[in-house]
Formats: C-alpha cells, structure tokens, sequence
C-alpha cells in the first residue's frame, strides 16, 4: 500500500542544513497496522507528513497503492489526500463552531457528495466509533477522548486507503487513550491499513509491526510477535 524508497528530508537554518531524515526506505502492507516509534526529534513525525503527502521530501519517493506521488502537482496532492488518504492529529484540528456531524460532512462534501449521501456517511462513521448520541455537540461540549473519536470519524467516513495517525493519544489520559487505540484495533480487523506514530511502547504493542527510528535512520523493523 505504501513504498518508501530513500526517503531525505532537510531543512535550512541560515546558511546550516539539518538532516530530519536519512535515507528512508520501508514498505506498508495494506491491511497492516504499523507504527513508528522513536526518541522525540527521531524523524517520526516528519516520516509520517512525507508519507501522507503534507509535505515533500527533499529526494527520494512515496508510492501510495501502486501510483508514484512523489511528483504530483500541489492540486493533484491535494486530491489525492482528500479521496484516498486520513489523518487524525493529536490536536483533533476540529472546527470550534461546528458540531461533529459538521466537522465530519465537510470533507466529503468537498469530494463532490450530496449534503444528503455526506450526511448519511457522517452519521455512519460517528455511530462506528460509538458517538452517535453525540452528533449535535460541538467540540467544546466533548470530552477530549470524544473529540479525537470525531477527528477518527472523519478520517475514514469516505473510506481511505490509509489512516495516518500522528501522536493520536498525546493529549489524553490512559483510559481514554485505551478507548481511542481499541477504536482503531476495530478498524484494522475491518481492513483498514493504519499508520501510527507514538512515543508509548505500550501503544505500539498493539499494532502489528513496529519501526523505530534514531536520528533519522531506521534501527530496528519488526513484526509484532507479541501483539495483544
């Protein structure tokens, strides 16, 4: 589902160049559930937004489901993480003024669909993940595990190919965080591909590969032996 070949990525400070990462490369299995661990400042993160199309690699390329990203125009990367690719963020990155139907309809209106059909889609993806009570609230009137259930709601509504989840449980506590990581446990058994990076050991135990990296190299790609 996805290929990483050689993956840099620099950034300039002044005349100083930093290398983040260093010659990436790795395959993702579609179906699999994989995360990437490391030290805060191992590349993780960075790996992650080259991978989902939200940024661009200095050199190197992302093959996403056989198709060659890496040299799309910014309009054809933008489509193709609108139609084929989810994300849920450790910020939620919900709109304050919306309710959680909204905040999940939004984005399939944008691929064209019907207020009616987004509509339908919208509460189907809420009542998934156990919130559909919950569809006239905005997000201050949820709790932060409600409102990153929202965010994972609207990441597979229009049925992605992969899910990208960045630090997904970086601002809740461990019970809430068990509740969001079983919601994705669910997803996976259903098919869904789901790429996750977390600094918690105990969260990576629960996928089915796990990468490591270390200054911005891979030191370690294993399988899951273990997993619960």
């Amino acid at each position: 589902m996805i290929i990483a070949k050689d993956i840099v990525k620099t950034f300039k400070s002044g005349e100083k160049e930093l290398s983040v990462l260093k010659g990436i490369s790795f395959e993702v299995k579609s179906g699999e559930f994989l995360s990437i661990t490391g030290r805060s400042g191992s590349g993780k993160s960075t790996l992650m937004y080259q991978l989902g199309l939200l940024d661009v690699p200095t050199s190197g390329k992302v093959i996403i489901d056989g198709k060659d990203v890496s040299d799309l125009s910014t309009d054809e990367r933008t489509w193709v993480r609108l139609s084929d690719l989810g994300y849920i963020f450790q910020d939620y990155a919900l709109i304050p003024e919306l309710t959680a139907l909204e905040n999940v309809l939004i984005p399939l209106m944008m691929l064209g669909l019907t207020l009616k059909d987004a509509e339908a889609k919208a509460v189907k993806a809420l009542e998934r993940i156990g919130l559909g009570e919950r569809l006239g609230n905005v997000p201050s009137q949820l709790s932060g595990g409600e409102q990153q259930r929202v965010s994972i709601a609207r990441a597979i509504a229009h049925e992605p190919k992969i899910v990208f989840a960045d630090e997904p449980t970086a601002n809740l506590d461990s019970e809430t965080s068990k509740v969001v990581l079983q919601n994705f446990i669910e997803l996976n058994r259903e098919g869904q591909t789901i790429l996750m990076v977390t600094h918690e050991p105990e969260y990576a135990a629960l996928t089915d590969r796990i990468i490591t990296l270390s200054d911005g190299m891979i030191v370690s790609d294993t399988i899951n032996k273990n997993k619960r």
